[in-house]
C-alpha cells in the first residue's frame, strides 16, 4: 500500500505575523515614550521647579476626574468638539468642490489665484474679533471661525492633487468614450483621496485651533474658555487640564481619519 504524503493533507505550521509583531512593538515603544514623558513631567517638581509654571501629572488627572465627576469637562469638551467638527465639515463640503473648479477652470483660478493666496496667507486669528461681531458669540461664530482657518487647506491640496493626475489614464478614459460622470467617479475622486485624507489630518488641528481662538475671545462654555478662565486665576493645572482634554480629541479625531484612509487607500499599493 502506498504512503500518501502528509504534507497534502496537514496544512503546513503557520507562521507569526511580522506585521502583528511590529503593530505590538509599536504600541509597546509609544507607551514606553508616553509614560516615560509623564515621569519626566513629574519629575520636573522634584527638581526644584515651581508647581505653579507646569502642575503635574497626577494634578492634571485628579482635576480630570473631578470636572468629569461633575459633568463640566464633557460639557466643554461636547461645545469645542462640536464647533471645530462642524468648521471641519463644511470646510471639506466647499473646499473639495472648489478646489476641483480651479483645477477644471484654469483661467478663472489663473484671474483669482492672487486674491486666494492673500486670503489664505492673511493669518485667521486676526479674523476672531469681526467674526464675533458678524455672527455673536454663540456657536456660528466658532464653526465660521474653524470654517474659515480650514477652507483653503482643502481647496489648494485638492488642487494640487488634480495637477499631479496622471494625464494617460485620462486619455484612455476618452478614447473608450466614457462619460464625465464615470471618470470622475473611477478616476478623478478615488485619485484624491490621498490628497482629502491628507487635508484632514491637518484640518483637525486648525479647526480646533479656530474653534479655541473664537472661545478666547468670546464665549461662556468649551475647552478654550476653560483654559482662559483658568489662566486668568493663575491655575495652571486647569490650564494643563483644558490642554490635555484639546489633545485627547485630536488623537481621536486622527485615530478615525487613519481609519477612514485604510478603508478608502485600499486599493493603492503599499
Amino acid at each position: 500500500m502506498a504512503v500518501s504524503d502528509t504534507s497534502e493533507v496537514l496544512p503546513a505550521p503557520r507562521r507569526p505575523s511580522f506585521a502583528g509583531s511590529l503593530d505590538v512593538r509599536l504600541l509597546r515603544d509609544r507607551l514606553l515614550v508616553f509614560f516615560a514623558f509623564l515621569l519626566l513631567w513629574e519629575a520636573a517638581g522634584w527638581f526644584g521647579i515651581n508647581p505653579l509654571w507646569i502642575s503635574s501629572p497626577w494634578a492634571v488627572a485628579e482635576r480630570m476626574y473631578q470636572l468629569a465627576g461633575s459633568g463640566e469637562l464633557f460639557l466643554h469638551m461636547q461645545r469645542t468638539l462640536t464647533e471645530a467638527a462642524l468648521g471641519l465639515i463644511l470646510a471639506f463640503a466647499v473646499g473639495v468642490p472648489l478646489g476641483i473648479a480651479m483645477a477644471r477652470y484654469r483661467y478663472a483660478h489663473s484671474v483669482a489665484e492672487p486674491f486666494i493666496m492673500a486670503l489664505y496667507s492673511l493669518p485667521r486669528v486676526a479674523l476672531a474679533p469681526l467674526f464675533i461681531i458678524w455672527f455673536g458669540i454663540d456657536l456660528f461664530s466658532k464653526v465660521m471661525m474653524s470654517f474659515s482657518t480650514v477652507l483653503f487647506i482643502f481647496m489648494l491640496n485638492v488642487h494640487e492633487g488634480l495637477k499631479t493626475i496622471d494625464n494617460d489614464l485620462l486619455d484612455l478614459f476618452r478614447t473608450m468614450k466614457a462619460p464625465r460622470h464615470y471618470v470622475l467617479r473611477k478616476v478623478i475622486l478615488p485619485w484624491l483621496v490621498p490628497w482629502v485624507i491628507a487635508s484632514l489630518r491637518i484640518g483637525i488641528g486648525l479647526a480646533l485651533i479656530g474653534a479655541v481662538v473664537a472661545e478666547l475671545i468670546g464665549s461662556s462654555a468649551g475647552l478654550g474658555w476653560y483654559i482662559e478662565h483658568s489662566a486668568g486665576r493663575l491655575d495652571t493645572t486647569g490650564v494643563f487640564t483644558g490642554l490635555v482634554s484639546l489633545t485627547v480629541i485630536a488623537v481621536a479625531g486622527n485615530i478615525i481619519v487613519a481609519r477612514l484612509e485604510k478603508r478608502f487607500s485600499s486599493w493603492r499599493p503599499s
